[in-house]
């Protein structure tokens, strides 16, 4: 009996230990280009699943599908909806706040078929709410979202295309 009492407790802080060892190197692996700035705190994160929305434009010879804006819905850490997020780039809490923001830095996702990791400055907010305080951004933990390697031509021209994602939203606000 006190063997597996032992084996249990030793096999229970090795669990522990290595759930704080993924958190503190999940947490290395944010590059410093996209960090948020020192004088800030994280103030809530949320889940993003949507599109990323594309458009096929044409400038001279050249065709590329361009992002016309995200569309999104966001939960919460318990997989509640949270709000939205679209063009702008905006994000709406469902107590009505909301802000809008530009990306200020990027880096490439750790996986390649997915959108950059962002650094966001918010540079307006409406109504009072949750997101109120908020001053910065991340997005982080990317899924798809990548505009298609091809299909944009000629005969595409203002064609859209939804392509499926997910991220990660940290917001910050002033310690």
């Amino acid at each position: 009996m006190r063997n597996s009492i032992r084996g249990f407790t030793s096999a229970t802080l090795l669990a522990a230990a290595s759930t704080v060892l993924s958190f503190s190197v999940a947490a290395q692996q944010v590059p410093i280009i996209i960090q948020p700035p020192a004088n800030e705190q994280l103030l809530l994160q949320v889940h993003a699943k949507g599109d990323q929305v594309y458009t096929c434009k044409s400038d001279a010879a050249q065709f590329t599908w361009t992002l016309k804006a995200p569309d999104a819905q966001l939960f919460d850490k318990d997989g509640k909806p949270f709000g939205k997020h679209f063009a702008g780039p905006s994000w709406e809490a469902n107590d009505g706040s909301r802000v809008t923001g530009k990306a200020v830095a990027n880096a490439p996702s750790p996986d390649a078929d997915s959108i950059p990791w962002l650094l966001i400055k918010i540079l307006s907010h409406d109504g009072s709410g949750v997101l109120s305080r908020a001053t910065s951004i991340q997005r982080l933990n990317t899924k798809g979202g990548k505009a298609p390697a091809s299909g944009c031509d000629a005969s595409h021209v203002g064609q859209e295309v939804r392509v499926p994602y997910s991220a990660d939203y940290l917001f910050y606000a002033p310690k």
